[in-house]
């Protein structure tokens, strides 16, 4: 922000928004998105500061005043209001071009959701899982994923990312859109240096994809336990979906939400040291 704020209110939303940042991708300018850090909001600990989770303890009226905040920063930037859903685990993607106008859309059961109506902006919240924007090169339709790695591993090779290719491909879009003229961004995550996962998590990937099995290395003195590569799990799939046109996380340790505690929630890290702790977002839409 050019000018300094005239306001305590907006003094706060300057300082937050400073402490977020923009994807580094070719996106058309008419796509705009949000990554918020765990800095810039009121929650106390073990929420501090920025908490955007209404179901993780924090008291509603601080996650109020938190989102608050990041509605006003998208509201600058050209957004509407934020579409938060249920996050749930899961492969379904709501799409927003074809619900019944008035509809109720907040707090609906879904990991992923996708919109070609400018203003719309949408939400997901992560404090480990992988965040996934994605767009077209000609910036019509935008979506917005969550891919925990249940959802990424999905059934029969069929997870989150499948259904969201297949969201922007659908035949009765508008433009329907191919694999390969995707534009994605992965955004921070627990990393391939911390994410200690089982035997199980290993086959719903390597029994789909044997390139899988280069994406997990075994844990030393623990048997049947490995680390993963969540984000490279992700390009895996992608990759093998058609799309090629990836950007952000790389695996290195500046994505690793585990690992980077000054600026990222982490749910394996303090969940059960402190007691809980707070949701960031991702956040998409069409200025």
């Amino acid at each position: 922000m050019a000018q300094p704020p005239a306001s305590s209110s907006e003094s706060v939303l300057a300082s937050a928004a400073a402490a977020w940042f923009e994807p580094d991708w070719p996106a058309p300018a008419s796509v705009r998105a949000l990554f918020t850090t765990r800095h810039g909001g009121v929650s106390a600990a073990p929420w501090d500061a920025l908490n955007l989770g209404a179901h993780v303890g924090d008291r509603p009226e601080h996650v109020a005043q938190n989102r608050a905040l990041l509605q006003a920063a998208v509201h600058e930037r050209g957004g509407g209001e934020l579409l938060f859903l249920n996050q749930v685990h899961g492969c379904d993607v709501l799409d927003l071009d074809s619900q019944a106008p008035g509809e109720s859309l907040s707090g609906r059961a879904a990991d992923g959701s996708i919109t070609g109506h400018p203003g719309q902006a949408l939400v997901m919240m992560v404090a480990d899982c992988l965040p996934v924007l994605i767009t077209d090169r000609a910036g019509q339709r935008v979506g917005a994923f969550h891919a925990g790695w249940r959802g990424l591993a999905g059934a029969q090779g069929r997870g989150i990312l499948e259904s969201a290719v297949e969201a922007f491909g659908l035949p009765q879009n508008p433009v329907p859109v191919m694999a390969s003229d995707l534009l994605v961004w992965l955004g921070p995550c627990i990393g391939p240096a911390a994410f200690e996962v089982g035997e199980e998590v290993r086959q719903a990937f390597c029994s789909v994809q044997a390139e899988a099995l280069g994406l997990f290395q075994p844990v030393p003195q623990r048997p049947g336990h490995w680390l993963a590569d969540l984000a490279g799990l992700a390009r895996l799939r992608l990759r093998a979906a058609g799309v090629s046109a990836v950007y952000g996380n790389d695996g290195t340790t500046a994505w690793c939400t585990h690992t980077q505690s000054a600026s990222f929630f982490s749910h394996r890290r303090d969940g059960h040291r402190l007691g809980g702790t707070g949701r960031m977002a991702a956040c998409i839409w069409l200025a």
